[in-house]
């Protein structure tokens, strides 16, 4: 048990962001890889974790160093022209994803409890709009920590269905790589999955929330917190830690799916409950159970975050009091593009707009935002003036430059 609670204490905002780009969009990406690929792109898991680290580790970084957002950063090192475009796109990205995750969600849970759909996408709502608006911020980091261990549902998921290992090993280690539209299609939906705009803003704005909460700065934007060699250390280490296990849940979806869905014939999902209910026949009830509770609880995890990252960027954006530390009536604006855009994905779910379509308009958003994005913060990253002695390394500009180019290309 002390173990345990030592592990929750190292656990910071690098675990829960990557923790949260398991949600369940990713969830149904992950698993239509398997189910239409199967064991061929395993090594997306492998691939996409150091850019993901690399990425993560910029940003978090950069909102730990300067104490400022995301959006403020490029509103006074750019123009706010940039910074509007930038945060619109994120905003209508995020609402839409948000959308399709309570639709799984309530989805999810219906498969297993006899309730309205409608009656389920209500409560999930009404959830997660508490969490964010009533509850103190160090309870509520808490809460996001705790709903990480949801994804060992996915782990253990594999584990209960027949797998060729050999092929899995094979797979992973050795790329597989066919030059067909739809091969080269879902790379481009795993990688505008992986590294996503919304972890960018939100893991920014997180380190800022954890030195506010241990007192090293007043309020976000307010100072220059003093940083220290060991608390660069502790953001990589955590970043890192959170990276490799959002790709090995990653890894573990697609290879469940690939051997179950794929190997039986079925070549098609396009939600997170869709695989859920596939699996049921294929794997047995208690393998279906334990992929839905990965969907509730994932999306319980994500859903916030896609909501409270469009509301820090809006909120920078045009000079409102923002963070997760204040109360409501001192944030008014902060806590209302939160519930707006919560709200605006409910509706989503009782349109004509299918829960794929919703995917793919995100997907399509995210790839149009990220590279700019990238180059946009790389630039920040590398600035003496911003950054002081915490500027990139080589390795890490190399890097980033890399996928940025990779991701310019697909998109």
């Amino acid at each position: 048990m002390n173990k345990i609670k030592k592990l929750l204490r190292t656990i910071g905002p690098g675990f829960i962001t990557g923790a949260s780009d398991d949600d369940p969009s990713g969830i149904a990406t992950y698993s239509q890889t398997g189910a239409q690929f199967g064991y061929t792109q395993a090594w997306t898991a492998l691939f996409s974790f150091p850019f993901m680290t690399f990425v993560q580790e910029m940003c978090g970084r950069v909102g730990m160093v300067t104490g400022k957002g995301l959006t403020v950063l490029l509103r006074e090192n750019y123009s706010k022209t940039v910074a509007t475009v930038a945060v619109l796109l994120l905003v209508i990205a995020n609402t839409i994803n948000i959308g399709a995750d309570l639709g799984a969600m309530a989805a999810s849970t219906k498969l297993f409890i006899d309730i309205p759909f409608a009656i389920l996408l209500l409560l999930f709502t009404t959830i997660t709009l508490i969490l964010e608006v009533f509850v103190p911020y160090p309870t509520y980091a808490k809460f996001l920590k705790y709903l990480t261990f949801a994804l060992f549902a996915y782990i253990v998921t594999a584990f209960f269905v027949k797998q060729n290992w050999l092929d899995t090993l094979y797979f992973t280690f050795i790329p597989h790589i066919t030059f067909s539209s739809a091969y080269i299609f879902n790379i481009v939906a795993i990688l505008g999955t992986t590294i996503s705009p919304y972890l960018f803003f939100w893991q920014a704005d997180e380190e800022i929330e954890e030195e506010i909460a241990h007192n090293k700065l007043r309020a976000m934007g307010k100072g220059i917190p003093k940083i220290y060699t060991k608390d660069i250390f502790e953001m990589r280490l955590d970043t890192t830690v959170g990276m490799f296990f959002s790709n090995v849940v990653m890894f573990f979806i697609i290879i469940a799916t690939a051997g179950t869905l794929h190997t039986h014939g079925i070549y098609s999902i396009q939600t997170a409950d869709q695989a859920a209910e596939a699996l049921r026949p294929l794997a047995g009830d208690f393998a279906a159970l334990l992929f839905a509770v990965g969907v509730i609880g994932t999306g319980l995890l994500a859903v916030p975050i896609l909501a409270g990252s469009a509301a820090y960027a809006v909120a920078e954006l045009f000079k409102w009091k923002a963070g997760l530390g204040l109360q409501f009536k001192k944030a008014h604006g902060f806590y209302g593009v939160i519930t707006i855009a919560t709200l605006v994905g409910l509706i989503v779910n009782f349109t004509s707009i299918s829960p794929f379509q919703m995917l793919y308009y995100t997907a399509i958003i995210n790839g149009i935002v990220a590279p700019p994005l990238l180059v946009l913060i790389l630039l920040l990253a590398n600035n003496k003036k911003i950054m002081r002695e915490h500027t990139n390394t080589r390795t890490s500009n190399i890097m980033i430059v890399t996928i940025t180019a990779i991701m310019s290309v697909d998109s």
